[in-house]
């Protein structure tokens, strides 16, 4: 009986033009966080475009911040004043019934769900570095000698860099070796230098433009040439919140990071858009194949397809001028040239 009352409600709200919109068809009443699950997850069970979550969890604190969501709470969909929300109805830890502004409890972050899989670009989000223009890698600080005489250098060895150490309280770097140029698909423009996350070091001594050097930790063996960059310039927050762009944009999936020629699920990709088109962390795009033409037998004529949204993609680090994104959705292996605009309700 009440499946039968709340489709009605539904139905009826459909009809009136109302919020119901972002909805699933088949969505259920209730989940029970699980586990392994994330902010996108969850609002993909309930939701039709769950870049549209905050619009029916506005109401919930507790929600829009995923740090507190966690295993075994329990989800309830729900209609205040004829609108869908979202609200949690008991705890895990207690199975007490939440009201719509409960009280924030405190529990150890990492036992909270995170907004994305944070293990699939752990790797890409805090270490390396990308440089807007071959300038600003040639001027940034440079490893050209190691203690010893040696060649490489690895944890604990001082090395010596050339550069300007002048700025104001920095004194931990990440070291990047230059990696790929990453030039726009349809303009030609560089748009960045990948700098491959090498590992951090900090300042022991400055005499003019040398400093001593003291890898505090390594992933490779710093070398001669590698670049030295400000440590706090390299990393970004890793709370995310999915949601639409700002500004509407057009892109294009310019390379993958992994390297290899499809992309899947979970594969970081870079995008030729960056901070001067407006993008921001959490920012969700739609992916779609390229223009793609066959000939009409009838009339002899090459027509274009209609554009097939095949997944989703969110920025998780911007660069001014390109920014990498996780593919949160792949309903088919992606390539390099798909498509990228924002997503529609």
């Amino acid at each position: 009986m009440k499946r039968i009352v709340l489709a009605g409600v539904l139905l009826v709200m459909s009809t009136l033009g109302m919020a119901s919109g972002p909805i699933k068809d088949d969505s259920p009443t209730k989940y029970t966080v699980a586990s392994g699950d994330t902010l996108w997850d969850i609002s993909t069970t309930f939701l039709e475009s769950p870049w549209l979550w905050p619009e029916i969890w506005h109401a919930n604190p507790q929600i829009q911040n995923p740090h507190l969501i966690f295993p075994g709470d329990v989800i309830s969909l729900v209609y205040v004043d004829g609108k869908p929300r979202l609200m949690i109805s008991s705890r895990g830890d207690t199975g007490r019934t939440i009201k719509l502004s409960p009280k924030v409890r405190v529990l150890p972050g990492e036992s909270a769900i995170p907004a994305i899989p944070l293990g699939a670009i752990k790797s890409y989000l805090k270490g390396g570095y990308v440089f807007a223009s071959e300038e600003e890698f040639e001027q940034s600080p440079y490893v050209f000698y190691g203690e010893d005489s040696k060649t490489t250098a690895a944890t604990g060895d001082k090395v010596y860099a050339r550069g300007d150490f002048t700025a104001d309280n920095v004194s931990r770097f990440s070291a990047v070796r230059r990696g790929d140029m990453i030039e726009d698909p349809q303009t030609g423009e560089l748009l960045g230098i990948v700098g491959l996350d090498i590992g951090t070091a900090n300042l022991h001594q400055v005499q003019g433009d040398v400093a001593s050097i003291i890898i505090q930790s390594s992933k490779l063996e710093m070398r001669n040439g590698d670049r030295l960059v400000d440590q706090e310039s390299s990393g970004l927050v890793t709370t995310f919140f999915p949601k639409s762009p700002e500004v509407p944009v057009e892109a294009t999936v310019t390379a993958n990071l992994n390297g290899s020629k499809k992309i899947s699920k979970h594969d970081t990709i870079i995008i030729n858009k960056g901070g001067r088109e407006q993008l921001e962390q959490g920012d969700v795009f739609a992916i779609y194949r390229p223009d793609e033409k066959v000939l009409d037998p009838f009339s002899g004529e090459k027509v274009s397809l209609p554009l097939e949204r095949v997944g989703y993609v969110m920025v998780y680090r911007p660069f001014e001028k390109m920014s990498y994104g996780i593919v949160l959705m792949a309903e088919e292996d992606l390539e390099v040239g798909y498509i990228l605009k924002s997503p529609q309700p």
